[in-house]
């Protein structure tokens, strides 16, 4: 299976009565694109910012992010979501690189919305404060969910992929600046000297907790509760094959920007046929149920022994809960003598000093940790918030509280806020897109 991805690198992004893209630059008509939009009858209100690195700009609520994208041949953008259901991972597609589609409440947030900030010290805490962010800043006529603290998030986050699916069309007749070739032959076709080198599978655990459709991540538009874990090619997770859920806290989440910019899964392919042999991606998913996990604990250790890996990386997205399958996982892979590595967030405290996962094990003894959700955090107002400010504490951010009887409300009357690291918009980012560093002391 070959994918090519042709990338062109956006260099700036303005307001102008065109839709279009010339020499790195992306020219958005905002009336035309409200209009398109509108086309959603549940969108109620909208408008649309742009945010650019170094801006004193705050951004909250935030739900979702993609890239712009259009497909060229071999499928559709978010198929059995926004489009006809085909198959992916193959053909072209080309991509607007260095901005996303970000997809903010205008009144309204939720347990899992997050914050962004585009300078001052916010920006180090997410990748996102590093590209230029197009912001669909709307209100929706989803009345049955606006007072509840947990959203499905529908009507915008399904905006956000339109709007990036429009603007990528701009791109569709250029030639790209840059071509990225991703080509993996099946597990049974593969060189003898690929064959020869260590065998390793990568495992993502996607967000599929809740039992009511709507909330939970999208394989090919399906909802992930409602499936066993299953082999895909990687390049089917780097076209748009996955969509990413409404459910879990901002910081730990998988949007479907870092779904299918998967830095891990472009470096198991750099890595392919020199240092190991990619076997590919099994998707997984974590419920509230215990009978449920051992069922996907079994079926990921089944499928990892079926292809014959000798290593696994598996990738945890949320905590709590999902830490049973996570050291589940690890723990029956290792059983069968795959070597394992896991990649998760810790839940620690505001001092850094609880228990890091809810369920632990001897044998989960190669863990990179991605951050401690619970971290304080303290920011200076910035000039301008693009969407609402006061969501962060009045509407059940993971983060975000009304009040404490020591740290007083999230958001000050001066507009600065103290909340914890759950509220940063991908500021764990398991999935690879991390902007923290280590340092030894």
């Amino acid at each position: 299976m070959k994918l090519e991805i042709g990338n062109f690198h956006v260099k700036d992004v303005i307001f102008d009565n065109k839709t279009s893209y010339e020499n790195g630059v992306l020219t958005i008509n905002k009336n035309e694109v409200i209009k398109y939009l509108k086309e959603d009858d549940r969108l109620t209100d909208i408008d649309i910012f742009i945010a650019k690195p170094g801006e004193s700009k705050r951004i909250v609520p935030v739900k979702a992010a993609v890239e712009p994208r259009c497909k060229i041949s071999g499928g559709k953008a978010y198929p059995g979501v926004t489009n006809d259901l085909v198959g992916v991972g193959e053909g072209i597609t080309h991509a607007l690189k260095g901005i996303s589609v970000l997809s903010v409440g205008k009144y309204w947030g939720g347990f899992q919305d997050g914050l962004l900030d585009m300078s001052g010290v916010g920006a180090k805490y997410s990748y996102f404060s590093e590209l230029i962010n197009i912001c669909i800043v709307g209100d929706t006529n989803e009345e049955f969910e606006k007072e509840e603290q947990q959203k499905k998030n529908e009507a915008l986050r399904w905006a956000g992929m339109r709007l990036g699916e429009y603007l990528g069309e701009v791109v569709k007749n250029l030639e790209p600046e840059e071509v990225e070739i991703y080509e993996l032959d099946s597990i049974l076709k593969r060189s003898s000297e690929a064959i020869q080198l260590p065998s390793i599978v990568y495992v993502m655990q996607l967000d599929s907790q809740m039992k009511q459709l709507g909330y939970n991540s999208l394989v090919y538009g399906w909802d992930v509760n409602r499936m066993l874990p299953t082999l895909l090619h990687p390049n089917e997770v780097l076209d748009g094959a996955v969509v990413a859920g409404s459910f879990t806290p901002s910081s730990s989440i998988f949007s479907t920007y870092d779904l299918v910019n998967n830095p891990t899964i472009k470096r198991l392919y750099k890595e392919h046929g020199k240092t190991l042999n990619f076997a590919g991606v099994i998707i997984s998913n974590n419920s509230a149920e215990l009978e449920e996990k051992k069922r996907t604990t079994l079926f990921v250790s089944r499928l990892a022994k079926m292809i014959g890996v000798d290593a696994a990386i598996v990738v945890e997205q949320a905590y709590g809960n999902p830490d049973a399958d996570f050291i589940g996982c690890i723990v029956a892979l290792e059983d069968l003598g795959i070597k394992t590595v896991g990649v998760t967030t810790e839940c620690t405290g505001r001092d850094g000093a609880s228990q890091p996962l809810v369920v632990l094990d001897e044998k989960a003894d190669a863990i990179v940790s991605t951050g401690n959700v619970s971290e304080l955090i303290e920011l200076p107002p910035m000039e301008t918030v693009i969407g609402n400010l006061e969501s962060l504490g009045r509407d059940g951010f993971a983060g975000g509280w009304n009040d404490d009887d020591i740290l007083g409300p999230s958001v000050r009357e001066d507009g600065s806020i103290i909340m914890e690291n759950n509220s940063i918009f991908i500021g764990d980012a398991t999935c690879g897109l991390s902007v923290k560093t280590v340092k030894e002391f």
